[in-house]
């Protein structure tokens, strides 16, 4: 089952500063997670094919992500055939509870041969992913937006140094009469940069 919410965005959202992995084997079934960040909708899928084909022979694949788009925060998780609520759902929660954005954990179960019972997997997926989680450490969520700036030869300088200090990234420039730029900057200092340049 895959289950699918809309939020509205938190106060302080947080994501993933690196990947963060996790492996602990509970009454004989290995449960191995990854947390990841993913910037969008193909990266997550890029995400979680790549981590599905390293673990083919798993029973089991959960997963929880929570996106931030245009529309507000995009949830989705999943039990992967798990009995309902107890595998992707105590994924899900730690997301939601944190703030996390852009980010995914998924959990792989290889069956051990004794049934864990619905409190057993709901703590088996869940502390599997925390490990995974602290792993992958936190950071504020800053979002970005492509912003294009034309400007004169005699200010480029000035607008380069204004994209490094608040940590923007040039993405592509074009030469003609002006300079004209593509921009990935924090939204707060593309609107300070649209109204200087």
């Amino acid at each position: 089952m895959v289950e699918s919410r809309v939020f509205p965005e938190p106060l302080a959202m947080y994501t993933f500063s690196q990947l963060g992995q996790a492996d602990q084997t509970i009454n004989k079934s290995r449960f191995i997670a990854r947390a990841k960040r993913c910037e969008d909708e193909r990266e997550l899928a890029l995400f979680l094919r790549q981590f599905a084909s390293e673990h083919q022979t798993a029973g089991h694949l959960a997963y929880a992500f929570r996106l931030k788009t245009a529309d507000g925060i995009v949830a989705r998780f999943s039990d992967a055939g798990e009995p309902t609520g107890t595998a992707g759902k105590p994924i899900m929660q730690m997301l939601d509870g944190q703030g996390y954005v852009n980010c995914c954990v998924a959990v792989v179960r290889y069956y051990g041969g004794i049934n864990l019972g619905t409190g057993g997997l709901v703590r088996a997926y869940g502390g599997t992913a925390k490990q995974a989680m602290e792993q992958a450490g936190s950071l504020p969520f800053i979002e970005m937006v492509q912003l294009k700036v034309s400007t004169s030869y005699k200010r480029v300088d000035e607008l380069t140094r204004e994209v490094q200090k608040c940590h923007g990234e040039i993405l592509d420039k074009h030469f003609d009469e002006g300079v004209h730029f593509l921009l990935k900057l924090p939204i707060d200092a593309a609107r300070l940069i649209q109204a200087k340049f």
